[in-house]
């Protein structure tokens, strides 16, 4: 799959089925997550890959908009770890970018992923936090489950020229 069919093709799945996907497909994805840009190449990111069925069935309790977590044999939490920022408050940016280059990769890849959000949110912050046991500097961003789709989303057309403005609003 060519790079634009990946960017213009892509939707959240959130229906998979009961499928693995081998660790060596979880490993390319987390390489393309951290080819992302950054700000000064500064690569906050950590990951931590959730594949044991009770943690993964353990996350709606934490995250109420995970529900489908519990059909996926595999989640990647990714993290902004402050201490390696160069650029003080960009890591929510450059791990937005490593999430984006890993569900591209999914999807090129034939497995489907959706982007469920973690920050800002207080609540879910802490409890990922506290659940995770993550030092005060690294900040639970998101949590992506993965797998085999078992649906087939449809492809709206989101094209708005009344959104492009040029040299000026």
């Amino acid at each position: 799959m060519e790079a634009y069919e990946a960017i213009v093709t892509r939707r959240s799945v959130r229906q998979f089925e009961e499928k693995p996907v081998p660790r060596e497909m979880v490993e390319k994805l987390l390489r393309a997550a951290m080819m992302a840009p950054s700000a000064g190449n500064q690569q906050p990111w950590e990951f931590i890959v959730l594949t044991e069925r009770s943690l993964l069935d353990e996350m709606p309790s934490l995250h109420p908009y995970c529900q489908m977590i519990r059909q996926t044999p595999v989640a990647v939490l990714v993290c902004g770890n402050t201490q390696r920022e160069k650029h003080t408050g960009y890591w929510p940016q450059d791990c937005s970018a490593a999430i984006m280059n890993l569900l591209l990769a999914a999807h090129a890849m034939g497995l489907g992923a959706v982007w469920t959000g973690i920050f800002p949110r207080d609540e879910r912050v802490e409890a990922i936090k506290k659940r995770f046991n993550l030092p005060e500097h690294v900040m639970p961003l998101a949590l992506i489950p993965i797998g085999w789709p078992a649906e087939k989303p449809p492809q709206p057309e989101r094209w708005a020229p009344e959104r492009v403005h040029y040299n000026g609003w």
